[in-house]
C-alpha cells in the first residue's frame, strides 16, 4: 500500500486551500490595523481589557466570520511590513512596532478561533500562502514591475509559520496552540508534504493532504518517516559525530604529498554536509536559516573547509609542500568550531547556551565597532612611527592593551613620539580598559538577565525553528550523508529526462535502498513501543494493588509516602474519575423554595404550601419595610377574609436567631429604632386582632351607606350652585 493513498481524516482539499484569496485579505487587514491604531503602545498596554474590547475584538470579530484559513498569515505578512516601515521611518518607529505587535496579537486571536478542528489548526499553520493569491492580472503586473522579476520569480509561498520565524513573532510560536501543532509535527504524529518550488530536487508527484499517523496502516518501510524531525535530529547527530570523527583522523595522519584514505572519507562527508547546508538555505531561503545560531557554527566551519580546500588543491597541482601545510593549518582551526558545535547538539536550547548564543552575537558586533573606532588611532600611531613601526605590530601592541596589558602602553609610547605618543597611549588604555570593557560587561549582564526572563518563550522559538528546519520537502532530505551526493548525481540528471512519475518511483526505491537499517529500527520501534509502555504500565498498576494493600500505618510513613507519593492526590483523581454526570442534581433540587420570597396566601394555600420562615432580624431595614407593605394591604384589604391577615402575619414572622459566626461577628447591635420598629409591629397585630372579631357584612352596609349619603349631599349642592347661577343672570337682566 502506497501511504500516499491514505485518506485524510478531515483535511481540507488542495482545491479549497487553492481557492482561498490571500492578497485582498492581507490589504484589509493593513488598512484596518492602521485605522484602528494611531498612537505607540506597549505590548502590555496592547494586551489590556480595554484595548482588547475596543480595538482587537472587533477586528477578530470580523475577520472570524470569513474563516479564511490563510488569515494568520495574512497578518503576519502585514506584521513583516510594519516591521521594514519601522526601520525606514524612524520618526513613526514606534508607532510601526506598535501596529507590528497588534498584528501578532490578531494572528493569535484568529489562530484561536481554528482550535476547535486540529486537523485545520494545522493546515492554517502549516499550508503555503501565496500572498498574490486572488488578486488581478494588474496588480500582479505591477509588483512585478517593482521587483524587475518575471511570474516565476515571484511565486515563492511560505507558511504561516516561516512567517511567523521570520518576523520573530516569539508571542505567537510559544503560545500553546501553537506549540501543540508543532510538537505534533516534531513527533511525527501529523504528516504532510509541501510542494518544493525552491529545492534542488523536487519530487511533487504525489502531495499528501494532511493527516494524523496511523502505523498500522502505513507500509513497514515508510520512507517518509525519514522526514519526521525527531528521528532527524538524531540521524543529524549522528552524522555529526561521523564528521568529526573523519575530521580527527585525518588531521591525526596528514600527507602532504598525496590524498591519504582518511583524508578522502573527510572530503566525502564534508562535501555531504556541504551539500545538506546548502540544500537547507534553497529550502526555507536564508532568513530562516541563519534565524538559528548553529546555522550559523556550521556556515562558518564550510567556509574554512572551502578554504582548506582552495591552498590543498593548490598544494597539489604545484607539488608546493607549503600550501598543503596552510591547507592543515587552517584546518585545524575548524576544531573550535567543531568540537563545541557537538556539545551544543545535546543541550541546544539550554538558558545558558541561548544567553552565551546571544552575549557571542553581541560581542563580535561590539568589537567589530570598537575596532573600527580605533582603526583612526592605528594609522595616526603608524604615521607617527612608521620608521619603526608597522602596520601588523601597532595593531599587535593595540590588541595586547586592549585585553589588559597597559604596561606596554606606557613603555612604547614614547617611541611614536615624544610629546603626541603619551598622549594618545593613554587616552587609548583609559578607554579601552575603563570605559569600552565596562560598557560590554553591562550590555552583556543584560542580556543574560533578559533571555533569562523569557528563556521559555526563547526555547520555544528555536525550537520552531529546529522542527521546520527538521521538515523538509526536498527529496535530497530523505538521504543521510554521503548518499545524498550519490542521490545528486543519479536523480538531478534524471529529472530532466523522466516523466515525474518514474522519478518519484526511482527516488522511492534509492531512499529504501540507501536507508534500509534505519527504516527498519523506526518501523521495529513505532509498533513495538507501544507493547513495551502497556507493560510499563501493567507492572505499575500491579505496584499500586500492592501498595493498596499494605497496612495504614505503613503507607503514611514518611519514607514510604517520599517514595511513591501521599495518597491524597489518588483521592483527588479518583473523584474526578468517577461517574458525575447528575452528582450535582441534589444541590439545586430545593433551590426554588430557598429563595422564594414571601407572598400573600390564603389560610389554606398556607397550610398546603407553608412557604420557609426568611432570615429576617427585627430591627434591620428589610423587616421595617415588610412592615410597611403589610400595613398598606391591610388597609385595602379590610373587606376580604381575615384569615389572609393570618397568613400575613405568619409569613413575615420573624426567623429563629440562629446565624452563623459570620453572621454573629457583622449582625447589628440593637438600637432605639430597632425597639420601635417593634412597638410598632406589636400594634399592627393588636389592631389586626380587634378587626378580626368585627361582622364585615355590617361594615360593607355601613361603607354602601355613607356612599349614597356622599352622593345625595353632591346633588344637593350641585342644585344650589344651579339656582344661584340662575338668580345671577336675572338681576344682571
Amino acid at each position: 500500500m502506497d501511504p500516499e493513498d491514505s485518506s485524510p481524516l478531515l483535511a481540507p482539499s488542495p482545491e479549497l486551500l487553492s481557492a482561498v484569496k490571500v492578497f485582498p485579505l492581507i490589504i484589509s487587514i493593513k488598512n484596518e490595523v492602521m485605522t484602528r491604531l494611531d498612537s505607540a503602545l506597549s505590548w502590555e498596554q496592547l494586551t489590556a481589557s480595554d484595548i482588547n474590547f475596543a480595538v482587537v475584538r472587533p477586528i477578530v470579530f470580523k475577520y472570524a466570520k470569513l474563516k479564511n484559513m490563510s488569515s494568520v498569515y495574512a497578518c503576519l505578512v502585514v506584521r513583516s511590513y510594519f516591521l521594514n516601515a519601522a526601520e525606514e521611518e524612524l520618526a513613526y518607529a514606534g508607532l510601526m512596532l506598535s501596529r507590528a505587535s497588534l498584528c501578532e496579537i490578531l494572528a493569535m486571536k484568529l489562530l484561536g478561533t481554528f482550535a476547535t478542528n486540529h486537523i485545520h489548526l494545522v493546515a492554517v499553520l502549516t499550508t503555503v500562502w501565496n500572498p498574490l493569491a486572488g488578486a488581478s492580472h494588474q496588480i500582479i503586473d505591477d509588483v512585478c514591475q517593482l521587483l524587475g522579476s518575471q511570474d516565476d520569480d515571484i511565486n515563492s509561498p511560505q507558511s504561516a509559520l516561516e512567517m511567523a520565524i521570520a518576523t520573530e513573532a516569539k508571542q505567537l510560536i510559544s503560545s500553546p496552540v501553537t506549540q501543540k501543532v508543532v510538537n505534533d509535527i516534531y513527533s511525527g504524529r501529523i504528516i504532510f508534504s509541501i510542494a518544493s518550488n525552491r529545492s534542488m530536487l523536487a519530487d511533487n508527484y504525489k502531495p499528501r493532504a494532511i493527516e494524523v499517523y496511523d502505523v498500522r496502516n502505513a507500509p513497514f518501510l515508510d520512507h517518509y518517516r525519514l522526514r519526521v524531525p525527531r528521528y532527524g535530529a538524531i540521524l543529524e547527530f549522528l552524522n555529526f559525530v561521523m564528521l568529526l570523527v573523519t575530521f580527527v583522523l585525518c588531521l591525526s595522519t596528514p600527507n602532504m604529498e598525496t590524498v591519504a584514505f582518511w583524508e578522502m572519507m573527510f572530503l566525502i562527508f564534508a562535501a555531504a554536509f556541504a551539500l545538506e547546508e546548502y540544500t537547507a538555505t534553497m529550502e526555507h531561503g536564508w532568513i530562516i536559516y541563519i534565524a538559528n545560531m548553529w546555522n550559523a557554527f556550521d556556515a562558518a566551519f564550510l567556509g574554512v573547509f572551502f578554504i582548506y580546500l582552495g591552498f590543498r588543491i593548490r598544494g597539489l597541482v604545484s607539488g608546493d609542500a607549503y600550501y598543503s601545510e596552510t591547507a592543515f593549518d587552517v584546518l585545524a582551526c575548524a576544531a573550535c568550531i567543531l568540537f563545541p558545535r557537538l556539545a551544543f547538539f545535546t543541550v541546544s536550547n539550554n538558558v545558558v547556551i541561548l544567553s552565551l548564543r546571544v552575549m557571542i552575537k553581541q560581542f563580535v558586533f561590539f568589537i567589530g565597532i570598537a575596532a573600527i573606532c580605533f582603526s583612526g588611532l592605528l594609522f595616526t600611531l603608524w604615521t607617527l612611527g612608521k620608521e619603526r613601526w608597522t602596520v601588523k605590530s601597532i595593531a599587535w601592541l593595540m590588541v595586547q592593551i586592549w585585553f589588559g596589558n597597559t604596561y606596554l602602553s606606557f613603555g612604547q609610547a614614547a617611541s611614536f613620539h615624544p610629546l603626541f605618543g603619551p598622549i594618545l597611549m593613554t587616552c587609548f588604555a583609559a578607554l579601552s580598559n575603563t570605559l569600552l570593557l565596562t560598557i560590554l560587561i553591562s550590555i552583556l549582564s543584560n542580556t543574560v538577565a533578559r533571555i533569562d526572563a523569557n528563556a521559555t518563550q526563547e526555547y520555544l522559538f528555536q525550537f520552531a525553528i529546529t522542527t521546520i528546519e527538521g521538515f523538509k520537502s526536498d527529496a535530497l532530505f530523505s538521504y543521510q550523508p554521503p548518499f545524498n551526493i550519490l542521490a545528486f548525481l543519479l536523480l538531478k540528471p534524471a529529472s530532466y529526462i523522466i516523466s515525474p512519475r518514474a522519478l518519484h518511483s526511482l527516488n522511492v526505491f534509492l531512499i529504501r535502498l540507501t536507508s534500509f537499517p534505519t527504516l527498519v529500527v523506526i518501523a521495529l520501534y513505532e509498533r513495538y513501543f507501544t507493547v513495551g509502555q502497556r507493560i510499563r504500565k501493567t507492572g505499575k498498576d500491579a505496584a499500586q494493588s500492592l501498595f493498596q494493600s499494605l497496612p495504614r500505618h505503613i503507607k503514611n510513613m514518611p519514607f514510604v509516602e517520599a517514595i511513591v507519593g501521599s495518597t491524597s492526590n489518588d483521592l483527588y483523581e479518583a473523584i474526578f474519575d468517577v461517574e458525575h454526570d447528575h452528582a450535582d442534581a441534589d444541590i439545586f433540587q430545593d433551590a426554588d423554595s430557598i429563595d422564594e420570597r414571601p407572598q400573600l396566601r390564603s389560610y389554606n394555600s398556607a397550610r398546603e404550601d407553608p412557604p420557609p420562615s426568611p432570615r429576617v432580624f427585627p430591627g434591620s431595614p428589610r423587616s421595617r419595610s415588610r412592615v410597611r407593605a403589610l400595613s398598606i394591604n391591610t388597609s385595602h384589604r379590610m373587606s376580604g377574609d381575615m384569615t389572609d391577615a393570618q397568613a400575613l402575619l405568619t409569613a413575615v414572622e420573624p426567623a429563629p436567631n440562629v446565624r452563623s459566626p459570620l453572621g454573629r461577628l457583622w449582625a447589628r447591635l440593637p438600637s432605639a429604632n430597632d425597639a420601635k420598629a417593634d412597638a410598632t409591629l406589636r400594634k399592627v397585630e393588636t389592631i389586626l386582632d380587634e378587626l378580626k372579631g368585627a361582622p364585615v357584612n355590617q361594615l360593607r352596609e355601613e361603607m354602601k351607606e355613607l356612599q349614597e349619603r356622599q352622593a345625595r349631599i353632591e346633588n344637593l349642592l350641585l342644585m344650589l350652585t344651579r339656582g344661584m347661577r340662575n338668580e345671577t343672570m336675572d338681576s344682571t337682566i
